[in-house]
Parts: structure tokens; sequence; C-alpha cells
């Protein structure tokens, strides 16, 4: 019996060593990404411009990455930093655990800023309105399950199994 729960504890650090891993890398690629003028389409002006997106003060380098995602240098400058931390985060189970949490609460926080009209540019200098918000949001739950949820389901079963 304990040899399935050290295992099981095992497995959920790696789980967890991985996703920081994983969102690291995203990160650090989508951050490069926007300094690669060929992967940033500058947004239209005028009549092409979409009716949605609000302006920014902060405009070096602004446009969309792939297309899609609304960026600017300052905002690719931040995603390359929480690239380099979570691939340095994912070399030790605690600092993994530690950088899955707070990731979870900053990419969620900044999902829901997304998403109201005086903060989605957060305050003039990065957008994060249009497909940011889904982007922000689905990173930040995945790992929310990691940083949270899982890991209380390993102390459950040690919890249990310690009482029997």
């Amino acid at each position: 019996m304990q040899d399935r729960l050290s295992g099981s504890i095992q497995r959920i650090s790696m789980d967890e060593r991985a996703v920081a891993l994983l969102l690291g890398v995203l990160f650090l690629v989508v951050g490069i990404a926007g300094f690669i003028p060929g992967l940033v389409s500058v947004p239209g002006t005028g009549a092409d411009a979409p009716l949605h997106a609000p302006d920014i003060v902060y405009t070096n380098g602004y446009g969309n990455v792939l297309g899609l995602f609304p960026t600017n240098f300052l905002h690719n400058a931040v995603h390359i930093t929480v690239g380099i931390l979570g691939i340095a985060a994912a070399t030790s189970s605690s600092g993994a655990l530690t950088y899955n949490r707070g990731f979870a609460i900053a990419y969620v926080t900044i999902a829901l800023m997304g998403l109201l009209p005086w903060t989605n540019t957060t305050f003039g200098t990065m957008p994060i309105f249009g497909n940011n918000v889904w982007f922000n949001a689905l990173t930040g739950l995945v790992a929310g399950y990691f940083g949270f949820i899982k890991p209380e389901k390993v102390k459950g079963e040690v919890g249990t199994s310690s009482q029997v």
C-alpha cells in the first residue's frame, strides 16, 4: 500500500513539473514569436480596424501574434519572463507547485481583467483583450488544476491510507 501511495505522489510531482515546463516553453515561444516580424500582423487601421480593439498607450511592436493574439513588445517581454520562470521552476517539485499556483492566480486574474473595458489593456500598457482572454483563462485553469486540485487529492489519499 505504501509503495502504491509513494508512486502516486511521485507521479503527481512529475505531472506538476511537466505542466510548469510545458507552460514555460509555451510562453517562451509565444514571447519570442512576438518579436519576429513575420509572425506578427499589424492590426488594420481606419475602416479595417476591428471595432472591439481598444487603444493602448505603449504601441511599440503592437500587433497580433500569429494573427490571433494582440501583443506589444512589453507583453512579449512578460511572456518570455514567465516562460523562463516556468522552465526554471520545473527543475524541482516545490518550485513547480509554487509556479503553477502563482501562474493560476495571475493568469485567471488577467483573463478576468481582459473582460473589463477599463482594464483590458493593463491600464494602457499591454493588450489582454480578444483571444488573449480565453488563452489566459485556459492556461490559468490548467495550472490551477495541477497547482491546487491535484495535490490536494494526493493529500486526501495519504490521510485515508494512514488511518487504515
